[in-house]
C-alpha cells in the first residue's frame, strides 16, 4: 500500500494551496508564513495542518526538521513555494516595499536542497520567468535537474482550468521519482465566467458600498466617496469603464497613467472571466473591480469566490485590507486541487 503524500506549504497565507491540496487527498502537515494576520484563518479552516509563524529568511532547515519530524529524501513529501513576489510582477508599480520578496525563491531553495523531497511545486507571477537569471529561477531549475528531478514549468492561464479569472501564473512541478515530466492536462473547453460564481443566482444579496456583513459569510464591501458612487452610476453596467464619464467635468480624472491602468474604475462583465483578483480587489481605483451591475466594488466573499474558495471558508482578520491580502495572495483552491491530483496520479 502506498504511503500517503504529505506536503509543506511555504508562504501559505490564508491557505488557498493547502485547502486545494487537502481536497485532492494530500496531507498538508504545515503551512509557513511570516504574516500573523493569516494564522487564525489558516488554522480554523485547516485544523489538521500546523501553522508556523516564521520569516523564511531566518528559519533554519534543522529547526523545521525537528519541529515537524521530517526526514531527508522522503519520496512522499511535497515542498511548495508559492511566494508573493510582486517584485517580479510586470505591472509598473513602485517595487520598494516588495524588494525583499525578490529573494524568496532563493530562500525556498535552501529547504529543497536540504530535504530533497519527492516533489516540488512552485507558483509565481509570470515575470519571474522573464527575469529568470535575476530572480533565481535559472539556478533553481538547474539545481533540480542536477539532482535528478524531472522539471516541467510553463505560464498557465488559470481560466483554462476552471478558475473564473484571467489569471496568468508561472507554474512548476518537479519530481525525482520519474523521468517523465508531470504537467497539468485537460484544459476546460468551457471557460469559467463571472456569472457562474457571483450574483443573486449564486447566493449573493444586493448590497451597497460600505455594507458590513458580521456573519461568517463576510459579504462586506469597502465604502466609496460620493464622487466615486456618482462615477459608477455613470459607468455602463456589465463591463463599462471610466471612459463612460471621462469627459464629465465633475467626474473626470485629473491624471491618467497610461495603458497599464486602463481598467481602473471599470466594471467586471458577467459573460467574461474576472480580471486577476489582486490584494487590492476591494478598491475600484486599483483595477476592474467594480461589480458588473451594482454601484460598488466586489465584496470580500465575492473576491474569495472568484478565487474559488469554498463558501464555508471563513476569513478572520481585523480589516478588509488584511482579508483581501489573504484572498489575493492565494493560489485558487480549485487550481491547487488539480495540481494535487496530478501528483497523486503520477505515482
Amino acid at each position: 500500500m502506498k504511503k500517503k503524500i504529505k506536503a509543506i506549504d511555504f508562504f501559505c497565507s490564508g491557505g488557498g494551496m493547502t485547502c486545494g491540496l487537502r481536497q485532492a487527498g494530500i496531507d498538508v502537515i504545515a503551512g509557513i508564513d511570516n504574516d500573523p494576520a493569516c494564522k487564525d484563518t489558516y488554522e480554523r479552516n485547516n485544523p489538521e495542518s500546523k501553522f508556523i509563524l516564521a520569516d523564511v529568511f531566518k528559519l533554519k532547515e534543522q529547526d523545521l526538521e525537528k519541529q515537524l519530524g521530517l526526514k531527508k529524501n522522503d519520496n512522499n513529501l511535497v515542498m511548495i513555494g508559492c511566494s508573493p513576489c510582486q517584485f517580479w510582477s510586470i505591472i509598473r508599480t513602485d517595487k520598494t516595499k516588495s524588494a525583499k520578496s525578490k529573494n524568496l525563491l532563493v530562500e525556498f531553495k535552501r529547504f529543497v536542497d536540504y530535504f530533497n523531497p519527492g516533489y516540488v511545486l512552485v507558483e509565481n507571477v509570470p515575470g519571474i520567468l522573464g527575469k529568470k537569471d535575476k530572480s533565481g529561477l535559472d539556478n533553481f531549475v538547474t539545481s533540480l535537474k542536477i539532482k535528478g528531478y524531472s522539471v516541467h514549468y510553463e505560464i498557465v492561464n488559470m481560466n483554462d482550468y476552471g478558475i473564473p479569472q484571467s489569471r496568468k501564473r508561472f507554474s512548476l512541478i518537479a519530481t525525482r521519482l520519474s523521468k517523465n515530466k508531470i504537467s497539468l492536462q485537460n484544459k476546460k473547453s468551457k471557460k469559467a465566467l463571472v456569472k457562474d460564481f457571483i450574483g443573486s443566482s449564486n447566493g449573493f444579496a444586493r448590497i451597497k458600498a460600505g455594507h458590513k456583513d458580521d456573519s461568517i459569510f463576510n459579504h462586506s464591501v469597502a465604502g466609496l466617496t460620493q464622487k466615486n458612487i456618482d462615477r459608477l452610476k455613470k459607468t455602463q453596467k456589465n463591463g463599462g469603464s471610466w471612459l463612460d464619464w471621462a469627459q464629465n467635468k465633475d467626474l473626470k480624472r485629473k491624471s491618467y497613467r497610461g495603458q497599464g491602468f486602463k481598467d481602473n474604475y471599470g466594471r467586471m462583465s458577467w459573460n467574461k472571466p474576472a480580471p486577476t483578483i489582486t490584494t487590492k480587489f476591494f478598491s475600484i481605483s486599483n483595477g476592474r473591480f467594480a461589480h458588473p451591475q451594482e454601484n460598488r466594488a466586489i465584496s470580500l466573499r465575492e473576491g474569495a469566490t472568484l478565487q474559488t474558495f469554498p463558501k464555508n471558508y471563513v476569513f478572520h482578520a481585523k480589516s478588509i485590507a488584511d482579508i483581501a491580502r489573504m484572498i489575493g495572495n492565494a493560489v485558487p483552491p480549485i487550481f491547487a486541487k488539480q495540481l494535487g491530483k496530478v501528483i497523486l496520479n503520477s505515482r
